[in-house]
């Protein structure tokens, strides 16, 4: 067996994991997912699960890898469609707050996620939104949208309450009506960043 086909195998036997437990995780939550029944589901055994991902939890971050990654693709898309660097910054955080009403993001990335894997906010893939959202303020600031405050700062706040606003509507009784709040709050904070002409 060639290192290629070795590296192909691998990279399928990976993906089915990742595929069976983002089904199985979205449908019966983490806890209630049994390892034993998501390998034999794919035809793998359970080496195969911790040869690749270590154990259950490591699984479970490959899987909101993946999410996240196709999250941010869907937030990017949102924010190149506005007509300023203004609106599509809200439109990105609209559109990452209306996320939580989708099955599979509410469960996975925004009750099970949070309660395995921590604080959100920590996770590997914030440091790129930040990092993102910080220049994106400061080039807001630069052409004289906002007012001249620490991009880092405004984009720490603007996450932060985005998420908790997220996980408020993950795990409310009545989503659909905790969003309506919810997002128009947020624009009224967000707005508070805008330059007021003199």
């Amino acid at each position: 067996m060639t290192a290629r086909t070795r590296t192909q195998m691998m990279e399928q036997t990976r993906a089915k994991l990742i595929r069976a437990a983002r089904k199985a995780f979205a449908v019966k939550g983490y806890a209630a997912a049994s390892m034993d029944d998501l390998t034999a589901d794919v035809g793998l055994t359970r080496g195969a699960l911790y040869h690749n991902f270590g154990d259950k939890k490591g699984l479970l971050q490959a899987v909101i890898d993946q999410i996240d990654a196709e999250m941010g693709e869907r937030l990017r898309i949102e924010r190149d469609r506005a007509e300023s660097a203004w609106l599509g910054l809200l439109a990105e955080y609209t559109a990452y707050i209306e996320m939580a009403l989708e099955p599979e993001i509410q469960r996975i990335m925004l009750l099970d996620g949070p309660a395995v894997l921590g604080d959100p906010s920590q996770w590997p893939s914030q440091n790129a939104c930040l990092r993102t959202t910080t220049q994106t303020i400061q080039a807001l600031i630069d052409e004289g949208t906002v007012r001249p405050v620490d991009a880092e700062a405004a984009a720490r706040l603007l996450n932060g309450a985005s998420l908790s606003a997220a996980l408020w509507i993950a795990a409310a009784d009545d989503p659909h009506a905790v969003l309506a709040k919810v997002v128009e709050a947020f624009r009224s904070l967000a707005g508070g960043l805008l330059k007021v002409e003199d």
